[in-house]
């Protein structure tokens, strides 16, 4: 609940009625699990949750338990058997009870609007997170700026792409992206062109190649890569050329 907007604490039921019970506020609702409904530790919790004012939810398995006479809303859990041969522990009936807090906490999200910026704020930290926060401008500036004439040389162009070690360099002229050079092209280019002393970097590149804004999501510059067969990404901004992404810079985030 609280990775999903909803402020939520944890209470052991025993550490309650030893001091704990100080956690709970005035206006808090209180969720009480219990396959029984019956400990002792409930019974003596309950009247004090009362006492103070708080409403009391049940999730309980049996909906004729000590609890869920004394609840004001009861959330039914039972299951018919526990997953545990004989039924000696609950098994089945804590599932049952995850599913049911996740349903929750699926609820309250809607209630409140929550929205997936509002997850990547919660969520800083894991891979998860930086889906939904991390951006292309917070990876490509780790990078070198390749870029070569359209009219420079095959030798200009191989020491331009060894030097930035992207695996690519783009071919630009004013700011422009006229086109880009891979490894691949080199190869390819090596393969078919018997005579290269003359080669221009024009005659190699690939024109109009895939680019992505520098505000747009890694991960969506992860599924462009994915769906070009790609590895490397342009980054522009209002159509200037400003730096490379490269799909070692995703990975390293952990992102896949």
């Amino acid at each position: 609940m609280n990775s999903t907007g909803t402020n939520a604490v944890f209470m052991h039921a025993a550490d309650a009625i030893h001091g704990d019970l100080g956690i709970v506020r005035e206006g808090d609702i209180v969720f009480i699990l219990s396959k029984s409904g019956e400990t002792p530790e409930i019974k003596v919790l309950v009247p004090l949750i009362k006492l103070r004012g708080n409403k009391i939810v049940a999730m309980v398995g049996n909906r004729q338990s000590y609890l869920a006479s004394q609840a004001d809303f009861v959330l039914d859990v039972t299951v018919n058997d526990e997953a545990i041969p004989n039924s000696l522990a609950p098994t089945s009936s804590t599932t049952a009870q995850l599913v049911m807090g996740d349903a929750l906490a699926l609820i309250l999200m809607r209630c409140r609007g929550f929205s997936t910026d509002d997850f990547a704020k919660f969520h800083p930290g894991g891979a998860l997170g930086k889906q939904l926060y991390l951006r292309v401008k917070d990876l490509y500036v780790r990078n070198e700026r390749p870029e070569v004439g359209p009219d420079d040389n095959l030798t200009r162009v191989i020491i331009e792409m060894t030097h930035k070690r992207l695996g690519a360099t783009v071919v630009g002229q004013d700011g422009k992206i006229l086109g880009i050079i891979t490894d691949g092209d080199l190869r390819r280019m090596l393969m078919n062109t018997p005579d290269i002393e003359h080669v221009k970097a024009s005659q190699i590149m690939t024109s109009n190649p895939k680019t992505i804004d520098e505000e747009a999501l890694v991960v969506d510059a992860l599924h462009k890569m994915r769906h070009n067969s790609i590895t490397q990404l342009p980054v522009v901004k209002d159509g200037k050329y400003l730096g490379i992404i490269h799909l070692h810079d995703i990975l390293k985030e952990g992102i896949f």
